[in-house]
């Protein structure tokens, strides 16, 4: 299910930042008659072309190397006019911060949420300044998605035509007759991680179920070792190539019509994403899980 965010890049995720900053601020500055910010729109229009600049540039596909040395020069250029400007603006906010006081609640949860955007840029431009000025490849476990919906996941499922979608996975169970029994929305997990936690969980809600079906993802020797202990018959797919016994078990009747039933979920997951749960337009992962539910 994806979270309502645009394609995060991390120099607009550092414009994102910026703004909050910037017009937060300019907010308390207002309240409290201080006069050191007054030039907030200004600054503001300054970093976004600024931005608007860095994000127009292309790489060269010249073969002539002096060309691509020149081009790749001028995208650094860029760059570094971009971060100067936001750095600086960052030092000035942090200096405004200083001044206003800490009158009442309203002003001290405002000056907490400006601390949070000022950390944000403050990791947008030290990975910028990695990639871009330094040429490093910036891991994925340190990338953010979303400054305002940070528990959004970069998905990507190897379907034709999807390269990637931003959002949470969420697993449901359904029942023979299409009523959903339980569900998980599942963070930083892969679908191993949670087979036998869901069919607990499932198990204690409706304690008369046999049987339960899963697709290939779930499959691992542990997993199904310890749900053939909780259900009478499990249909849990092996991943690769099958030994004898294997065989045996997958090529068995019941086992192969539990499976042909299995894909009437893809049905069941259509419909949800038709009825409301394609994008999520609810704040926070705690806004997240209550629209899921």
């Amino acid at each position: 299910m994806k979270t309502d965010v645009h394609y995060p890049t991390d120099i607009n995720l550092l414009l994102d930042a910026m703004r909050k900053i910037i017009f937060l601020l300019a907010n308390l500055c207002e309240k409290y008659g201080i006069q050191n910010f007054r030039q907030y729109w200004h600054n503001f229009k300054k970093a976004k072309r600024a931005y608007r600049k860095a994000q127009k540039m292309k790489r060269s596909t010249s073969k002539n190397e002096t060309k691509k040395a020149n081009r790749e020069a001028t995208i650094k250029a860029a760059y570094e006019a971009y971060l100067d400007i936001c750095e600086k603006m960052i030092k000035r906010s942090e200096e405004v911060m200083k001044i206003i006081p800490e009158a009442d609640v309203m002003t001290l949860v405002a000056r907490y949420v400006i601390a949070g955007y000022i950390k944000h840029a403050k990791r947008q431009i030290d990975q910028v300044n990695r990639r871009v000025l330094e040429g490093e490849k910036i891991p994925h476990e340190e990338k953010v998605f979303s400054i305002f919906e940070e528990h959004t996941e970069w998905i990507s499922k190897g379907k034709a035509g999807v390269p990637q979608e931003l959002g949470l996975k969420v697993c449901v169970i359904e029942d023979q007759f299409g009523f959903i029994l339980n569900h998980k929305v599942m963070q930083k997990e892969g679908d191993e991680a949670i087979a036998i936690s869901l069919a607990q969980d499932t198990k204690l809600k409706y304690e008369n179920i046999s049987s339960i079906s899963y697709d290939k993802g779930f499959y691992n020797p542990a997993n199904k070792e310890q749900l053939k202990k909780m259900l009478e018959k499990l249909v849990m797919p092996k991943k690769g190539k099958l030994s004898r016994q294997e065989k045996e078990e997958e090529y068995d009747e019941d086992f192969k019509t539990l499976r042909r039933k299995h894909s009437a979920v893809e049905s069941g997951i259509n419909a949800l994403q038709n009825h409301g749960l394609k994008r999520c337009r609810n704040h926070g992962i705690k806004g997240f899980k209550n629209y899921v539910a």
